[in-house]
């Protein structure tokens, strides 16, 4: 008995359900092709983050387009959008909002920060300081803000798109393995093909497509494709699947630092996404498989004679991967 057909007798109204994503997340992926040109995985990455409530960092070096793919999700998706450009000098108040004094009322009035939008662009998170980046850290965990005593609730959805550049680059600061763990995924844009890179041209040097972008979903829709996507079925074979994946990472000798719970908790969430953007109302090896790698490797530290082998995380993730026995049909 295989997996699909194990799962088929769970109702009309899941696969319905599930359908309904697809045709919401097929309309924002054509949205965003007018903009990013030649990636594909990259931008169903982004769009297994979004539903699965999660946020995505993107890693690459400058000009590849990073910010646009924010951008372009942002305008895509009918919703709050607010960018933060990180510095040396930004402060944590310049991303939550600071509580200011009216003299004439003799009373406190709190001015939100950027954070309080719907879709928030990080952009090179990692040039502010690591005080600054801690900032952060409630909001993307418990999508809520403490200041002075006070907690402010964020809006659903809620999601965090931080662009870095590499680490070795200048003026940067590592993120902190904390800071890296709230990330659900983690994509490298790339640089484009050759005739991506040839349509950019022509696409981009009169005017930004991100002009001619319109909303193609609300933050409405959003809320309730991600609320359908928790329907979606993880089977208790695939649960033990995800599990020993991510303890792997713990026990492997090529790793000093391995994949913590929360890790163990997005990738569940993603594969649910993942499958959902599939048109599936459940969840396979193949799902797993395929977010591994994003979902895993930004989290590891290679051990020092892994790094002397000059082996990625993403390397490590891959063999740790091709090493689990799938699970069977259930």
């Amino acid at each position: 008995m295989s997996l699909g057909t194990h799962h088929g007798g769970r109702g009309g109204g899941v696969q319905e359900d599930v359908s309904g994503i697809v045709a919401v997340a097929d309309r924002v992926r054509g949205a965003i092709e007018t903009v990013i040109e030649g990636k594909p995985e990259v931008l169903r990455i982004a769009l297994t983050v979004l539903l699965a409530e999660g946020h995505l960092l993107i890693e690459d070096v400058p000009g590849v387009g990073k910010t646009m793919l924010a951008k372009a999700l942002g305008r895509a998706v009918d919703c709050s959008v607010q960018r933060v450009q990180f510095t040396p000098d930004l402060l944590p108040s310049d991303i939550t909002g600071v509580s200011v004094y009216h003299q004439d009322r003799r009373e406190f009035e709190f001015n939100p920060g950027p954070v309080f939008a719907n879709i928030v662009l990080g952009d090179e998170i990692n040039r502010a300081s690591p005080k600054t980046q801690a900032a952060l850290l409630e909001c993307m965990a418990e999508r809520q803000v403490s200041v002075d005593g006070q907690t402010r609730a964020l809006e659903r959805p809620f999601m965090v798109v931080a662009t870095q550049n590499p680490s070795d680059m200048e003026g940067t600061y590592a993120l902190p393995e904390a800071q890296r763990d709230r990330f659900m995924a983690r994509v490298s844009v790339g640089y484009p093909a050759p005739q991506a890179e040839l349509d950019m041209i022509d696409s981009h040097s009169s005017r930004s497509p991100l002009d001619t972008l319109a909303p193609v979903t609300d933050a409405e829709q959003i809320r309730d494709l991600t609320d359908r996507v928790r329907a979606v079925h993880v089977a208790p074979g695939m649960r033990r699947y995800v599990v020993d994946l991510v303890n792997s990472t713990r026990t492997s000798p090529d790793l000093r630092l391995g994949a913590s719970p929360r890790a163990t908790l997005h990738l569940v969430r993603a594969a649910r996404a993942y499958a959902a953007l599939d048109g599936r109302h459940y969840v396979v090896p193949d799902d797993v498989q395929a977010l591994a790698v994003p979902v895993l490797a930004h989290r590891l530290l290679p051990a020092p004679e892994a790094q002397m082998e000059r082996l990625s995380p993403e390397q490590i993730v891959a063999k740790l991967v091709a090493r689990l026995p799938v699970p069977g049909p259930q």
